[in-house]
């Protein structure tokens, strides 16, 4: 049969060690008298700590000799004992062994909790410490980081120190890089792209799309004629986009709003067909022809071979400038949105 042998704790060599205990430290210790609510955990001293049920995953096979880890969360308390936490400590361990496996160029996940001359935050037993010049660049008020979740590159550590450095300009940088690599492979015209619009001008406004600024200038922003850009669109809002130009070596990219639209002419030539007859009005003379407005507002091609079958006339002396014209349809290019005409007569009632 087995003796048992009784573990006898040394109560003042241990207050000779722990005289005061503050919130946030770990101590090991061992489960000593086990309750529904809980159990009591020695750490060393007069004072027992209180670890509540919650705080051990499977409660239930706790048993009276248990050796842990544990956090004070406060003071005494109604009963006189101190608050510990299991979840906590656990967490902190854990923490600190995924600092330990941290190298530089390593990535790491953190809450500021402090500012001074630096940024201040910690994980579990590892202090981290991110430079005023290393924040993020959309962090004007040093303030406004505490309480935030950050990511950053390491630069250094010291696990001797247990000192961790970290940038976060520099993840942004490598991360706005990698998004500028992806977004000039996979960029080209008439792509349909999704862009917030990031400040509006007299004359367009930039896009940002997947990180990269774009510009729309104001002529693509409607069929209808507008004065500002404010009419269409507005800072801050996100909208549909269709990309009209890709300048790689210069960066730049034009995008269009109008372009996903149909446009007025379009909806027109939809209801026109070959064939018909038109009156309208000759609103420009050109060199192999001339350009007729009909009275429905498109304005299409009268060209020369379409006007005579004299070959040695040109087309001044077919038609004058503001001559009302009778017009047949020949070719309607509803792609492109042009309209041919062949001439009937130059007199219209």
């Amino acid at each position: 049969m087995n003796e048992i042998k009784e573990e006898v704790f040394n109560l003042e060599a241990i207050e000779k060690t722990f005289t005061t205990y503050k919130r946030g430290q770990m101590f090991d210790g061992v489960v000593v008298i086990k309750r529904e609510d809980g159990c009591i955990f020695n750490i060393g001293g007069k004072n027992d700590a209180f670890l509540p049920k919650g705080e051990v995953e499977d409660f239930d096979k706790l048993k009276i000799g248990d050796r842990f880890k544990v956090i004070i969360l406060n003071s005494k308390n109604e009963e006189g004992m101190l608050e510990v936490s299991k979840k906590q400590a656990d967490n902190q361990i854990i923490a600190t062994q995924n600092a330990y496996q941290l190298k530089l160029g390593s990535k790491a996940t953190f809450v500021v909790t402090a500012v001074s001359d630096k940024y201040i935050s910690k994980m579990g037993e590892f202090n981290i410490e991110i430079p005023l010049s290393e924040m993020s660049v959309q962090i004007r008020d040093p303030r406004r980081a505490i309480g935030r979740q950050f990511e950053g590159v390491v630069t250094e550590i010291d696990k001797n120190e247990k000192r961790i450095v970290v940038s976060i300009k520099m993840l942004e940088s490598q991360i706005k890089q990698n998004m500028e690599e992806l977004f000039w492979r996979s960029i080209f015209i008439n792509k349909i792209v999704s862009g917030k619009v990031k400040k509006i001008l007299d004359y367009g406004a930039f896009v940002t799309v997947g990180g990269i600024d774009c510009f729309i200038h104001i002529s693509n922003l409607s069929h209808q004629r507008i004065n500002n850009p404010n009419e269409i669109i507005k800072e801050g809002e996100e909208y549909t986009f269709k990309v009209i130009e890709v300048d790689r070596e210069n960066k730049k990219v034009a995008l269009s709003l109008k372009a996903l639209e149909e446009s007025p002419k379009s909806k027109l030539l939809k209801e026109m067909k070959v064939g018909q007859t038109f009156e309208g009005k000759v609103v420009k003379i050109l060199k192999f022809g001339a350009l007729v407005k009909l009275e429905n507002g498109i304005t299409g091609l009268l060209h020369i071979k379409n006007a005579t079958e004299d070959n040695n006339k040109q087309i001044y002396e077919i038609v004058k400038l503001d001559e009302k014209v009778e017009v047949e349809i020949i070719e309607i290019n509803q792609e492109e949105e042009r309209i041919s005409f062949k001439l009937i007569s130059k007199y219209c009632g």
